[in-house]
């Protein structure tokens, strides 16, 4: 079974409703990238009239944990998922609609193959960076995955 946009924007709802809130929704998920969009909104602003950088790392993150989420599922596998690390870098006021957009599906492939075949845990570092309406960069986040097979119960 495969994991849908429907499917992960009612998993927002439910299970990280301060997201849902503030306005992020995915838009795309395939087997090579992801796209989520927020827009700036009162619920989301900082005190300098743009949007707040936790929402930015949300919605980045967000690309991101889909994009895992569906390539786990995939897979058949029972594997645990966990954010080991993450930086972001700001270089714009976000206000309007932005984009974030990652596309390090194949990575991802790679280090889950490594977990199935060896038993041993991976570490990846999948990208996002989000653009406003006029496609300028306004910020960019990397987000260090951990991805392990859970052992088996007795």
């Amino acid at each position: 079974m495969s994991v849908t946009v429907k499917q992960m924007n009612r998993f927002l709802i439910f299970k990280l409703p301060s997201a849902y809130l503030c306005g992020i929704r995915l838009i795309e998920l395939d087997d090579s990238k992801t796209i989520v969009t927020v827009t700036h909104r009162w619920i989301n602003q900082n005190p300098f009239n743009s949007m707040y950088f936790a929402v930015q790392s949300m919605a980045a993150e967000l690309t991101t944990g889909a994009l895992v989420i569906k390539k786990i599922k995939e897979s058949g596998k029972q594997i645990s998922m966990l954010v080991t690390n993450h930086k972001g870098t700001f270089t714009k006021k976000a206000v309007g609609k932005i984009t974030f957009t990652c596309t390090d599906g194949h990575l991802l492939d790679e280090a889950l193959k490594r977990t199935i075949e060896t038993g041993e845990g991976q570490t990846i570092l999948l990208k996002s960076v989000g653009v406003n309406e006029k496609g300028e960069q306004v910020s960019a986040y990397e987000f260090e995955w951990s991805v392990k097979l859970k052992s088996k119960q007795s």
